[in-house]
């Protein structure tokens, strides 16, 4: 079930200059030479293995913790596993400035928390900060700084459905009950 307020670490996925890097494709979230990997607690080590100076992330990251990501996350093709390698790590939501069509989809289907915040990316929430989430306003509160900041859209109904029943298919078998 999704909490009203997700509230964690975050990490905010930029580049070596402090910009935010678009344009992550599922690949460099989820390298293809690991599709073999079906166990789901086992994709979590691959999460960003093919993403420049992110490769540590695995180790670096908590269950709880969120992920700041730039514009069209997720882009390319529709690889599952670049979602669930974040599921396996215990990532609590993912707030973007904008995602690929399929991986937002995916996400919401998989029961993952995921809100699109145009300018959060470039806001002044840096990696380590506490956040919270108001996920039914989708006001974003930076605990560490004391600051607002950018908005998230609300989810739609189905798509709250979907993510508070644990995935698409939870909330199928919930219907069926």
């Amino acid at each position: 079930m999704m909490e009203k307020v997700i509230k964690g670490r975050v990490f905010v996925v930029r580049d070596q200059n402090g910009e935010p890097i678009n344009d992550i494709d599922t690949d460099m979230i989820f390298h293809n030479k690991y599709l073999a990997i079906t166990e789901l607690s086992q994709m979590g080590q691959y999460a960003f293995s093919n993403l420049t100076c992110w490769e540590d992330f695995p180790k670096k990251a908590r269950p709880g913790d969120i992920l700041i990501v730039g514009e069209n996350f997720g882009a390319g093709s529709s690889r599952q596993q670049a979602v669930d390698c974040f599921i396996a790590l215990g990532i609590a939501a993912i707030v973007g400035e904008s995602f690929g069509a399929i991986y937002f989809r995916n996400a919401v289907n998989a029961g993952l928390p995921i809100f699109v915040a145009p300018g959060i990316a470039r806001s002044e929430v840096k990696t380590g900060d506490i956040i919270s989430i108001n996920t039914e306003t989708g006001e974003i509160f930076d605990e560490t700084k004391g600051i607002k900041l950018p908005k998230a859209r609300p989810l739609t109904t189905v798509q709250r459905q979907i993510i508070e029943a644990g995935g698409l298919l939870e909330l199928a078998r919930k219907i069926r009950e």
